[in-house]
């Protein structure tokens, strides 16, 4: 019998006992972006026989991210090659996609496994409650048009991504409730928006920014990008003359594992030659931006960053369109400080006025992890932020609950798929002890030295520190890379650091013998 499927009795009186109600799946999925559909396919094909599960999904399509956002010339900006799944690879030969292009993949990938048949819409997880008789979680799910709803599950996957889809992050901006002008955030644009022949300014200078800018600068009459503080711009070629040889010269099966190894490795060796050669890495980007800037804008200041490359992620922009649109001057860069948005435009402190009709607040995203999901262990709130992540996976003291993060220095979809390989891999452990639950623990959590859960130091990322679960040594390190990841979730030791639970009888409930955690645990090993 499946281990996660042993407490799927019905409700019913024995001998004068009531028993366990049933189980609704084994397994919750928590959102039906790429992380989701990626874990499902890896627990319908990986974990123990007969393991049932459904997605949860909040909104009314599939996708996440790439459903969500809606502005002009979203994109991807990580390779096609490592951003696809490994199970389903990525056949067009462009390395970088746009957004409609990575919603019609996603869907046909989940259409092809029938992990679209598993998904309920209008299913938003509120709470979570673990049962330590029961073993099981129970859920608070928030159901469009129906109220709240409770599911029961054995093992909870949080693959929701990292970012408050409801709130941005917001910025102080003075005066901007004084503009006469539209004021909005890539995170809700108006699909009506008409910012032809206008004046936009564009506040910020990450991914969402630099993907905006060369898209609307075909349609305003002038866009400005106005950041305090540069980063570092990539250009990237859309056209991959070695992946097309490799497919060429070989049966797409082949081709296809070959380029997305090959890719993975690029993206590795750029981001450890920027953190090994950081002064080499400034020296060659800088030549690069300044081959494609036009001569009316300097390097210095708007191309000069603080910081070194990679100690916040880089922006890509393919075939240079960034730099293309500010050299056909529908486009430019202001860098400073605002001193206050007036009716129509925005003052610098340098005393320099940006007229505008439309101003786009590009200033980064509210993280938020597990969708805000409140988590309890038998109606004991859970502090996520005085936690421990464990492998980077799963939370100290929280039974049968993976969080899905996936990296800041590469594609998110690799850090998703270590972290479903290693929860499957971790099932069919349970299943062959004959446990039902695993629970990371920390013997003294006052003696773990602690770090950030993620390794840059980007604004939205530091403003988040508070909010997120911590990283220790040994079992509790942060994620290192993929490769790494991904032999631990093979091979690596996913026992030490937590404690095994067998389930409790009916007639060891019923005489009221301690509850099933402290009776059936296993073992309890320290990590």
């Amino acid at each position: 019998m499946s281990i996660l499927t042993v407490a799927t009795n019905s409700t019913f009186k024995m001998n004068g006992h009531i028993d366990r109600a049933p189980l609704d799946f084994d397994v919750a999925i928590i959102g039906s972006g790429i992380s989701g559909i990626n874990a499902a396919y890896r627990v319908q094909t990986q974990a123990p026989a007969g393991t049932t599960y459904a997605i949860l999904e909040a909104r009314n399509e599939m996708g996440g991210t790439w459903s969500f956002f809606k502005y002009p010339g979203i994109r991807s900006d990580s390779d096609l090659f490592t951003f696809g799944f490994q199970w389903r690879p990525w056949q067009d030969k462009r390395p970088i996609a746009d957004g409609d292009s990575i919603m019609r993949y996603l869907k046909e990938c989940a259409s092809a496994y029938g992990i679209d048949k598993k998904v309920r819409f209008g299913h938003k997880l509120v709470s979570a409650d673990w049962s330590s008789t029961d073993l099981c979680w129970t859920l608070q799910v928030d159901v469009a048009g129906a109220g709240r709803r409770e599911f029961r599950a054995r093992f909870l996957i949080l693959g929701t991504g990292y970012y408050d889809y409801e709130n941005p992050l917001e910025a102080d901006i003075p005066g901007l409730e004084k503009f006469k002008g539209k004021v909005v955030h890539p995170q809700f644009w108006p699909e009506d928006l008409d910012y032809k022949g206008k004046r936009m300014v564009i506040i910020g200078s990450g991914a969402t920014a630099v993907t905006l800018l060369p898209v609307v600068a075909q349609d305003t009459e002038h866009v400005v990008m106005l950041q305090r503080s540069p980063t570092y711009v990539f250009s990237l070629a859309t056209k991959d003359p070695i992946g097309n040889l490799i497919h060429f010269l070989l049966p797409d099966s082949m081709a296809n594992s070959i380029n997305r190894v090959r890719w993975i490795y690029l993206g590795y060796f750029l981001y450890y030659f920027c953190r090994l050669f950081p002064n080499l890495a400034k020296g060659l980007m800088k030549r690069d931006a300044i081959r494609q800037l036009p001569k009316d804008i300097p390097w210095d200041p708007h191309f000069k960053p603080s910081y070194n490359p990679w100690d916040q992620r880089l922006c890509l922009c393919p075939d240079g369109d960034f730099y293309k649109a500010l050299k056909k001057h529908k486009a430019s860069v202001a860098t400073g400080k605002i001193k206050t948005v007036t009716e129509n435009g925005i003052e610098l402190e340098d005393g320099s006025f940006i007229g505008a009709d439309i101003i786009v607040t590009a200033t980064g995203l509210k993280i938020l992890l597990a969708g805000g999901t409140e988590f309890s262990v038998d109606g004991k709130k859970i502090v996520v932020p005085e936690k421990f992540l464990w492998k980077g996976v799963m939370l100290q003291d929280l039974p049968n609950a993976a969080f899905v993060v996936g990296y800041t220095n590469a594609s998110w979809t690799l850090g998703a798929d270590a972290t479903a390989r290693m929860i499957t891999r971790l099932m069919n452990v349970m299943h062959s002890k004959g446990v039902v639950a695993a629970v990371p623990r920390l013997e003294h959590p006052e003696l773990m030295k602690s770090t950030p859960m993620l390794n840059l130091n980007s604004t939205y990322i530091n403003k988040a520190l508070n909010m997120m679960p911590k990283s220790g040594e040994g079992q509790w390190a942060p994620r290192s890379n993929y490769f790494t990841d991904v032999k631990e979730a093979k091979r690596g030791d996913i026992e030490s650091g937590l404690q095994f639970y067998k389930e409790n009888t009916v007639n060891d409930k019923a005489n009221g013998t301690a509850n099933g955690m402290a009776n059936g645990m296993v073992n309890g090993v320290k990590g």
